[in-house]
């Protein structure tokens, strides 16, 4: 057994970790006194310097030691009492102004999210904030839903992996030796419907990280051997994808049909990775990269700045494509999606869904409401506050039944329309036990009020999610260009807030009552599906 030790800062002492003390021969407790043993627990302490190791005698006053005279102390005491003291702050100390506001101005208001958009179609948001730091880069909207014939399956998710490989300037080791050596970190994802690129940054490197975007968006390398690497990276990812991933992607295909936009695979099944290459990548490119796609941001930059970024960087932004495929709506249909694969767990996943609006939807804040009133989590959890443990699958589901490993609701939101549901897990022989409690918490909320107590509760932590992540600078970054390219502009955080505390009890019920009059989607992941319902044993289960 390793025994650590660390040295107290400060002191010198050594602290012992717990095993070394345990197996110390000496004992930790005197079982005269009660006490603990200090010189045990540190052993290289020196003694107090004031105090004798047997004794513990008075400390004496140093010799010599100057007292001031009585007549001293009677003209300081007059020289204090002469002083005035007033009730106003001075206006200067020392010839130095003090610029202190005043009790009744009214304090500076907060910066707004400015957005302009250049002759070229190119859309600029920023955000400043009082940092020494900035994040800056771009959101197309591009995606997996727009593969398909004329664009390859799987081409999202290498266009992303892909990004940051180099430019005809830096090999992709120089590259990221570049944003290392200036503390900044690159972010890169993509969704179904949009993919973003930013720069984590200091404020005075913001130039550096502004030009690397646009070079690795627009210029990127696109060599044949980097290409292979991603695709075997892919290859791993299709092979290796977690159960609770894959059953919210099956949710996905069974709630909309694979023939539908909203409904293709996001991540590219390992069979149609080969038939990617450089040209099909630098296709991709060609149709998504363009001014009226996309949107250049920053959180904690002056705007001024960022819109000079976007001319000297982005110039020679292509404006638009007349090859970009078209965005075509998606109806819900309901369904099923079943996959027989084991995993470590020998658990079985379960996800059930409805639909519910998409981000247009004036249903969209109550949505979210009733989603962190749900809550949920795993089995075991930390706890504390603010952790959802007072959340109704905590309450009415995880605490009431011992064979629930997990439940938690979750939302999943498109353009045109969006899926509330609830996944979970559990043993294979309690899947059908498992999927009829999660109709049944959604039946409850068409036909029963919530409480004042459980919708109070649930709209404070969904203002404090809010709140709290946008104290992120790259979350901030994130908001501003997803809005800015769902909505045109960014509402800002005290709207939101509005919106979340407008939200009743009857909200929760119509958008509960909606949900339940058209079919569920189901989608189960495991080894032993046996027990699972299918669609056609829950498909009656609605409320009109």
């Amino acid at each position: 057994m390793i025994s650590a030790v660390r040295l107290l800062p400060r002191t010198g002492r050594r602290l012992l970790s717990s095993s070394r003390l345990l197996s110390s021969s000496r004992p930790l407790l005197n079982t005269a006194t009660g006490t603990t043993s200090e010189a045990l627990l540190y052993p290289q302490r020196a003694e107090p310097p004031m105090l004798s190791a047997h004794t513990c005698e008075p400390l004496k006053a140093p010799e010599n030691l100057d007292v001031p005279s009585p007549e001293l102390l009677r003209k300081s005491e007059a020289k204090l009492s002469s002083l005035t003291i007033s009730d106003t702050a001075p206006a200067e100390i020392n010839n130095v102004p003090l610029h202190l506001p005043s009790p009744n101005s009214t304090p500076p208001p907060p910066p707004l999210t400015e957005v302009t958009v250049l002759p070229s179609g190119l859309t600029v948001a920023s955000h400043d904030s009082p940092s020494h730091l900035s994040t800056i880069g771009v959101l197309l909207a591009a995606g997996s839903r727009y593969e398909g014939p004329l664009v390859p399956p799987g081409s999202s998710h290498l266009f992303e992996l892909m990004a940051m490989q180099g430019t005809p300037g830096l090999s992709a080791l120089d590259l990221r030796q570049s944003l290392d050596d200036r503390g900044s970190s690159a972010s890169l994802n993509s969704s179904r419907e949009q993919l973003l690129m930013c720069v984590d940054t200091l404020r005075a490197e913001a130039p550096h990280a502004a030009g690397l975007v646009a070079d690795c968006l627009l210029r990127g390398e696109l060599a044949e051997a980097a290409i292979e690497e991603c695709k075997q990276v892919m290859e791993f990812q299709a092979l290796d994808m977690p159960n609770d991933l894959l059953v919210k992607e099956g949710l996905q295909s069974a709630a909309y049909g694979p023939d539908q936009q909203l409904g293709r695979a996001h991540y590219a099944a390992a069979e149609s990775v080969p038939g990617l290459t450089a040209e099909s990548c630098r296709d991709y490119r060609d149709r998504f990269v363009t001014a009226d796609n996309m949107v250049l941001c920053a959180a904690g930059m002056e705007h001024e700045r960022l819109v000079g970024f976007a001319h000297e960087y982005f110039a020679d932004l292509p404006a638009s494509s007349e090859r970009r495929p078209e965005k075509v709506p998606s109806e819900y249909r309901g369904g099923e999606f079943r996959l027989q694969k084991e995993d470590v767990t020998g658990l079985t996943r379960v996800a059930v869904a409805f639909e519910t609006g998409g981000w247009h939807c004036d249903d969209l804040v109550p949505t979210c409401v009733l989603q962190v009133l749900l809550g949920g989590g795993d089995s075991f959890s930390a706890g504390g506050p603010g952790k959802g443990m007072y959340s109704r699958l905590y309450r009415e589901v995880l605490n009431r039944f011992y064979w629930v490993e997990a439940a938690e609701a979750f939302t999943s939101m498109h353009d045109e329309s969006g899926l509330l549901g609830i996944s979970g897990a559990s043993t294979p022989a309690k899947s059908a036990d498992l999927t009829l409690v999660f109709l049944e918490m959604f039946a409850k909320l068409s036909v029963q009020p919530v409480t004042d107590e459980e919708l109070s509760r649930a709209r404070n932590m969904l203002r404090c999610n809010v709140l709290t992540q946008l104290e992120s600078r790259v979350v901030l970054f994130e908001d501003i260009g997803r809005q800015m390219l769902t909505y045109g502009k960014r509402s800002s955080p005290e709207e939101i807030c509005e919106k979340i505390n407008a939200v009743t009890k009857e909200d929760i019920m119509r958008v509960a009552k909606r949900c339940m009059a058209k079919p569920p989607s189901i989608s189960c992941v495991g080894g032993d599906l046996s027990k699972c319902p299918t669609f056609a044993q829950i498909s009656h289960l609605r409320i009109q």
